[in-house]
């Protein structure tokens, strides 16, 4: 497996993608470079903007057992990660898998749940194991978390705890579609009744978990020079010793930046990290990560507007 094989197998991949979603090239690409870095991914956005259709096509292209939960009040811990039921037949419990139990998870509105449910996860998504009654169950080494939720301001959602948050490496913020994209997915869909299949669209596997361990062989040889990474440390630094933020970003956040680069670069031909790759990864890396400090707040300013400022007065490397 060398650049240009990777090259290629996310060129199918996206062709793919686009066979179902409209649009939505960057979020695309962001899920391709998570899922190279086994990283997370979280998508905030309006319904009705193709979120759980794109992570459904997105496991539908490469092949993995697919696991969906529906977040919703009263969900309990037990739902998603099982529970080991006694059995009267044989006087032994049992293990009942949750739908935690899977390579690729949608967590579908994930704010929509208390925050004791939604830490049913952070063990899942930091470690890949999951503890019942003292015994820890492998959820294998390709496991990864899509996310989804809708922007805070909706009624009947609990925003994620920073801990959870950390564990995320990008959020994504989806907007509408453009007037153009709006006509195609109206001319494509249109037509179509209930929610659209990747099946029934004809996507297709066009990697296999053989294909995905090799990738993250050829990751582990990417350039990343000290330069490179002392640009990764001034950005995080940075988020902490700014005025505009109460919290900044933790020394995870800079290690997992550092590897989503490293995606990006092969994603891009490249067997080596340029500053771009930084640059382009920077905002969905921490967005998610900031708070703003009250100062900020009551001047209006965004998360996003804060952390392009910063972004741009940082040196970056030539």
């Amino acid at each position: 497996m060398n650049v240009a094989d990777v090259q290629g197998l996310a060129s199918r991949i996206r062709a793919e993608i686009a066979k179902t979603v409209v649009g939505q090239t960057d979020t695309v690409d962001l899920m391709l470079i998570a899922l190279l870095a086994k990283g997370h991914m979280l998508l905030e956005g309006p319904p009705g903007t193709a979120k759980t259709l794109l992570a459904q096509t997105f496991a539908r292209t490469l092949g993995v057992s697919f696991g969906r939960i529906q977040f919703t009040p009263d969900l309990m811990p037990g739902d998603i990660v099982g529970a080991n039921i006694f059995n009267f037949q044989t006087s032994s419990f049992t293990l009942t898998r949750g739908p935690i139990f899977c390579d690729l998870l949608l967590a579908d509105e994930i704010n929509r749940t208390p925050p004791k449910t939604q830490a049913a996860l952070l063990e899942a998504m930091q470690e890949r194991t999951v503890t019942l009654d003292g015994k820890r169950h492998e959820l294998g080494e390709r496991f990864m978390v899509v996310a989804t939720q809708n922007p805070i301001e909706q009624q009947g959602v609990y925003p994620l705890p920073e801990a959870q948050l950390d564990r995320f490496l990008f959020k994504q913020t989806l907007s509408y579609p453009s007037a153009a994209e709006e006509k195609a997915i109206v001319a494509r869909f249109g037509g179509r009744t209930g929610q659209p299949d990747p099946l029934e669209m004809g996507v297709q596997t066009v990697v296999n978990a053989t294909e995905l361990a090799a990738i993250a062989e050829l990751l582990a040889s990417i350039r990343l020079t000290d330069e490179i990474g002392g640009y990764v440390v001034d950005i995080v630094r940075g988020t902490r010793e700014s005025a505009d933020f109460e919290t900044g970003v933790s020394p995870r956040c800079a290690a997992a930046l550092a590897t989503a680069a490293r995606a990006r670069a092969v994603l891009n031909g490249r067997d080596y990290v340029i500053p771009d790759d930084i640059k382009a990864l920077s905002l969905p890396a921490l967005r998610h990560r900031v708070i703003l400090s009250p100062a900020a707040e009551i001047e209006g300013r965004k998360v996003d507007d804060a952390l392009n400022s910063l972004i741009g007065q940082i040196e970056a490397p030539r």
